[in-house]
């Protein structure tokens, strides 16, 4: 008798790891679930941050004949990652995900990341789709971290790429996942913009966008480990673009 009740305990314990396994497994999909779904609100098309309206200066290669095909999109978007304003939002990002736990650093970052820009045009663009994104996720995904962001930065410029980086790290997102995001996002409004502009047809659009995806992790993984100190731009001809599309007769995007 003893025998069976020990075997009938021991079944029992059993039963109890594997219920306890069961429900840590579960919980823990849900957490990854929660911060995967998030990630994917923020950095899509849909997310009402106006970033269909900017083209970051590509409207100007197009309207002068540099840009005309899938190809050049793609170089130019490329450039735009790796040595424009792409790059400097990926190592901002970085930073800005790292000082999220503290407000002082965290405020320093975020006026590095509002001032770097080469011309008025992406400063707005940046700053735009920033206190959009603020606003909105405050509302929709709200975080205490993000409330005492906006009450101390009040009515200053803010850059899109540090206040989603806040926003990833208060909610828990991984850094990797969400630079990677980021750069994505970018890279997908940059190609969308060429489709219209040159124009291109939607194949070629997301051929563009597959080419890109071999760009983006050693962009990632460069940003990752670039300090401020050797933050910095090198695509002359792409802050040019930027400035001469400031008095472009015709325009279609904000930048």
């Amino acid at each position: 008798m003893a025998g069976i009740i020990t075997i009938m305990t021991m079944r029992m314990m059993v039963m109890a790891i594997i219920m306890a396994t069961t429900t840590t497994i579960i919980t823990t999909t849900m957490l990854a679930d929660a911060a995967f779904h998030r990630l994917l609100a923020w950095t899509s098309p849909s997310y009402p941050v106006g970033s269909f309206t900017y083209s970051h200066g590509l409207e100007t290669a197009v309207e002068d004949g540099r840009v005309r095909t899938a190809a050049h999109v793609a170089a130019y978007v490329e450039a735009v990652l790796a040595r424009g304003g792409g790059w400097v939002d990926a190592v901002l990002f970085v930073h800005a995900y790292h000082a999220a736990g503290d407000g002082a650093a965290f405020d320093d970052i975020a006026e590095l990341a509002g001032a770097f820009r080469g011309s008025s045009e992406t400063a707005l663009e940046s700053r735009q789709q920033g206190g959009s994104f603020l606003s909105v996720t405050r509302k929709a995904w709200p975080h205490a971290d993000l409330d005492a962001f906006a009450a101390r930065w009040g009515d200053r410029p803010m850059a899109h790429a540090a206040v989603m980086a806040l926003a990833c790290a208060a909610h828990a997102i991984p850094l990797e996942p969400a630079l990677h995001a980021w750069l994505h996002a970018t890279a997908a409004n940059l190609v969308s913009a060429g489709v219209r502009l040159v124009p291109l047809g939607q194949t070629d659009g997301q051929l563009a966008l597959a080419a890109l995806s071999h760009a983006i992790p050693p962009i990632a993984a460069k940003a990752l480990v670039t300090s401020l100190d050797d933050l910095g731009t090198a695509a002359p001809e792409l802050e040019l673009a930027s400035l001469a599309h400031e008095t472009l007769y015709t325009r279609l995007f904000r930048s």
